[in-house]
């Protein structure tokens, strides 16, 4: 790393290539396997034009693979931007994109548009509306002149989240056990399989948005850490900073649950790794962060769809390769920092 924080020349070129590369290899895997030259046909003929020579590939890739793998990098880059502003943003190492709750508001709010019947898109905008309730509320119950400041907000935070997740256990509680309980159940499982261009139409912009908003204000995140006093000497107006950072991370995690449901260890564990590898420079930081999440998601994705016949949640194996991978890590640095 240089001094200055900034990354080499070479990581630049890496970490924007990378994501690239396993999309293009994970296009190619599936029950039905694709050679990356077919690939790169198909893409190409829909670019410039032309005929495919198989219709059958065509629709594999654009219609049922493509889309997913869109959003599988869109949610794995969102949830580790959002993991590492929020862990910079509380001086927490185990701070995640659900620290102030918006996740189980989300996750309330989709499984409410799944019993109230909502298509894919009503359950969406529910659950974005939902995720930026329980971010309110959470607010509105730990900030104000006689409170304790950012560790108040936590507090809050959990309390909103535990509140959320008893409301989900009742939505699924009074849902019909033949359809609904069984949508509900599989969707708060985490799950990608109902991607589509339709869907990401609106969910994508607020993710995108958000991480261009990470990407514009990196240099100043390194002093969300610092105390009020220590960042006023900076000439850096903190609270602003802090309330932009908790919109942005707000709203790209309150995205991501509403398409694909609850996706654990993304925001914990990629930046982290990051850390190790690039230092705590938010300017090196953010773009890892958004690099490696969106590789760590596809490669996920395609292992939850690939590995057997029916696909498996997704959120099982962020779980079960996130715990003992972060354990490692834990381990190999001597402890956590920020």
């Amino acid at each position: 790393m240089r001094r200055d924080g900034k990354l080499p020349v070479i990581w630049i070129i890496i970490l924007i290539v990378l994501p690239f590369i396993a999309a293009l290899i994970a296009l190619g895997i599936g029950r039905m396997s694709i050679s990356p030259g077919e690939v790169l046909d198909v893409l190409r003929t829909r670019i410039a034009g032309g005929h495919v020579s198989s219709q059958l590939i065509e629709k594999t890739v654009m219609q049922l693979r493509l889309p997913r793998i869109v959003l599988a990098a869109l949610v794995g880059a969102g949830l580790s931007v959002s993991g590492c502003a929020f862990q910079s943003l509380f001086a927490n190492p185990l701070a995640t994109p659900d620290t102030l709750g918006v996740a189980s508001g989300a996750s309330f709010g989709a499984a409410l548009g799944i019993l109230l019947g909502f298509d894919l898109v009503g359950v969406q905008i529910i659950g974005l509306a939902m995720g930026g309730l329980a971010v309110t509320l959470t607010w509105l119950a730990g900030s104000g002149k006689d409170r304790g400041g950012l560790s108040y907000i936590v507090l809050s935070g959990i309390m909103i989240g535990s509140l959320f997740s008893a409301l989900v256990s009742l939505i699924k509680y009074v849902a019909d056990e033949e359809s609904q309980l069984p949508a509900i159940t599989y969707w708060l499982m985490g799950g990608l399989d109902k991607a589509s261009f339709r869907t990401l139409s609106l969910g994508a912009p607020v993710i995108i948005a958000g991480i261009l908003i990470f990407f514009l204000i990196r240099w100043r995140m390194n002093l969300l850490p610092l105390s009020d006093d220590e960042a006023k000497a900076s000439g850096t107006n903190i609270k602003a900073l802090r309330t932009v950072t908790v919109i942005a991370a707000t709203a790209i995690t309150a995205s991501c649950v509403s398409m694909c449901g609850q996706v654990g260890w993304v925001g914990l564990l990629i930046p982290h790794m990051c850390r190790m590898k690039f230092g705590s420079n938010h300017l090196a930081l953010i773009p890892s962060s958004v690099s490696l999440g969106a590789v760590f998601m596809i490669a996920v994705d395609t292992l939850a769809r690939s590995i057997s016949a029916a696909e498996i949640p997704v959120s099982i194996f962020t779980a079960t390769i996130g715990a003992p991978f972060f354990i490692m890590l834990m381990r190999r640095s001597g402890g956590w920092r920020i």
